[in-house]
């Protein structure tokens, strides 16, 4: 162990495991049970706690019991929906469950234009009436760019033109972007399988929609001190984040979000090393995203880093954020290996980087 921290005697080295899913490969969970034996076999304490930041793997990273509810999907067509409502009062849903582009059959199969948020909007009414008072829904992953006007409409259709906010429910919608409302389709467009006609046909739609949503509710938005045009996060999920915020919700990185949930900060008072990673790791991994966060909270308490991931992208800052060592695990065991044995990739280097430290 580095000679900075200080072993106390017949003490087991804590290591705490927050890593995001391996898309395609593990989910967080999985990634979690790859290496935890391997870091136990040398004796250290884990503390596992699957991560997110704020898209897909919401549900898997605050646990709980799953519920699922027949909604409308992205297509139009009903699907089967998880989402999760715990003993606190705080609901878990993920856009993706609902809206994803999984779901529509990924970009190429993909309409940008008709998919839908609608059932998004529809597991939120349905949890503010199976008594949420708090619900958190996850951004990222979605099929549509429709402004969230659709799952706007559902909300109030479901629930007697009521908002969750005149209810006293508290919406937060959890997001790892800064795009504005009107550049959605811009900047995730072609994501979602939009060609450039569809993309100016999509912007000129989002604009209407935020005229519309100023024009119903401006009055509250203005009270409560949001520019709605200017507002980082509103174009997140197709435009769903401003449809969030306009129903009386508000925008909070999704790093953020899981991290209070699942206690970070006090996770990592004591520990001795912190293992994270994702499928590939590139500029954007220290931007809002699961790796940055954890590397940043860690290097606060002076805690050495391992990243484990799929691949490195080039030109990866990765030494800019406090003691990070990162293993590609594609260069080291092979990318054939790396994305059809990753559990077994990642004990093996979790056993080779927790040797050296």
């Amino acid at each position: 162990m580095d000679g900075d921290r200080t072993q106390d005697a017949g003490r087991r080295r804590v290591l705490v495991v927050a890593p995001d899913k391996f898309r395609g490969s593990l989910t967080a969970p999985e990634v979690v049970a790859a290496v935890t034996p391997a870091a136990e076999e040398l004796g250290w304490q884990v503390r596992g706690m699957p991560f997110c930041d704020g898209g897909e793997g919401m549900l898997d990273a605050f646990g709980g019991a799953t519920r699922t509810s027949t909604v409308t999907g992205p297509h139009g067509r009903p699907v089967q929906a998880a989402w999760r409502l715990g003993d606190d009062g705080t609901a878990v849903i993920e856009s993706a469950q609902a809206s994803g582009l999984a779901l529509a059959g990924g970009a190429a199969a993909n309409d940008p234009v008709r998919a839908t948020s609608r059932g998004t909007g529809e597991l939120v009414a349905e949890a503010v009436r199976a008594g949420a008072r708090t619900v958190i829904v996850g951004l990222g992953g979605s099929a549509t760019t429709d402004g969230g006007r659709d799952a706007v409409a559902a909300v109030l259709e479901r629930m007697d033109g009521r908002t969750p906010l005149g209810l006293g429910v508290d919406v937060v919608a959890a997001c790892d972007v800064t795009t504005v409302l009107t550049d959605a389709a811009r900047v995730f467009g072609p994501q979602k399988g939009a060609d450039p006609e569809q993309v100016e046909e999509l912007t000129a739609r989002l604009e209407r929609v935020q005229a519309e949503y100023l024009d119903v509710f401006g009055e509250r938005l203005a009270a409560a001190g949001v520019d709605l045009p200017t507002m980082p996060g509103g174009g997140a999920a197709g435009g769903l984040g401003a449809g969030l915020v306009a129903l009386g919700g508000r925008l909070a990185p999704g790093f953020d979000v899981v991290a209070q949930h699942v206690g970070l900060e006090a996770a990592l008072e004591g520990a001795d090393a912190v293992l994270t990673g994702e499928g590939a790791l590139d500029e954007q991994s220290f931007r809002g995203k699961v790796v940055g966060g954890v590397a940043s909270a860690a290097a606060r308490h002076g805690i050495p880093v391992v990243v484990l991931v799929g691949t490195v992208r080039p030109g990866t800052p990765v030494g800019q954020v406090g003691r990070v060592s990162a293993v590609d695990l594609s260069a080291r065991f092979g990318a054939h290996a790396s994305w059809h044995r990753t559990a077994e990739c990642l004990a093996r280097a979790t056993r080779e980087q927790l040797l050296r430290l």
